[in-house]
């Protein structure tokens, strides 16, 4: 694995770049709501709490040779709610307890843009999902090969960047944000399949990236 790099960019978000680049698909995941309890603005670590299967699911990957990267949006951060200091010690806790499964992710992107954060992430910005930003930085930084690639998120706009990243499919899960089924599988196409399951705990026997 190479040395961890861990940085806000440029463009004013976070990466953290955590394993070796190589030729390879990725399993995106978004993080709240998909791989940890949603609690509206987590920054606690108290209150970071794995959701079932998410730690069996990304060690699946890892022992697949698969990349595995979080990518979620953080208005709470533009909107002044808390800071990077307390997102880190929330990853931190993140990567400890997927430790405990034998898991890992490579790489982590978190946006802090919204049209109603403050000054200056107060606007639409290219790695907010549904815009495939954040997915095309890990690529570029992982080698990711985006077209095998899967994304599960809880909400459309997660489907919606794995599509506009020319992923192959996604999967929409319901331990977050609910009521938004129809929505996420309208992204569905004939480049882009969208699969619907309970929890990142179901959606390990459907994605065909770990299967075989």
């Amino acid at each position: 694995m190479t040395k961890a790099t861990r940085y806000v960019d440029g463009d004013g978000v976070w990466v953290e770049i955590l394993g070796t680049p190589k030729a390879a698909p990725a399993l995106f995941l978004d993080r709240d709501g998909v791989v940890v309890v949603e609690t509206h603005y987590l920054h606690e670590v108290e209150k970071t709490e794995l959701i079932p299967g998410a730690g069996e699911t990304i060690a699946l990957a890892n022992q697949r040779g698969i990349h595995v990267v979080l990518v979620t949006n953080q208005s709470g951060v533009g909107r002044g709610l808390y800071g990077w200091a307390e997102f880190q010690a929330v990853q931190d806790r993140i990567m400890a307890d997927l430790a405990a499964f034998g898991a890992r992710v490579d790489a982590v992107c978190a946006c802090p843009y919204h049209p109603e954060a403050a000054a200056p992430y107060d606007r639409e910005h290219p790695d907010r999902k549904p815009n495939p930003g954040m997915l095309l930085k890990a690529a570029r930084a992982l080698q990711i090969d985006l077209a095998p690639s899967w994304i599960v998120g809880d909400l459309p706009s997660d489907m919606g960047a794995g599509r506009n990243a020319g992923l192959s499919g996604g999967v929409h899960v319901l331990t977050g944000w609910s009521g938004t089924r129809d929505e996420a599988l309208s992204h569905a196409g004939d480049d882009f399949q969208v699969i619907g399951a309970k929890s990142i705990d179901e959606a390990r026997a459907l994605i065909p990236l770990l299967l075989g």
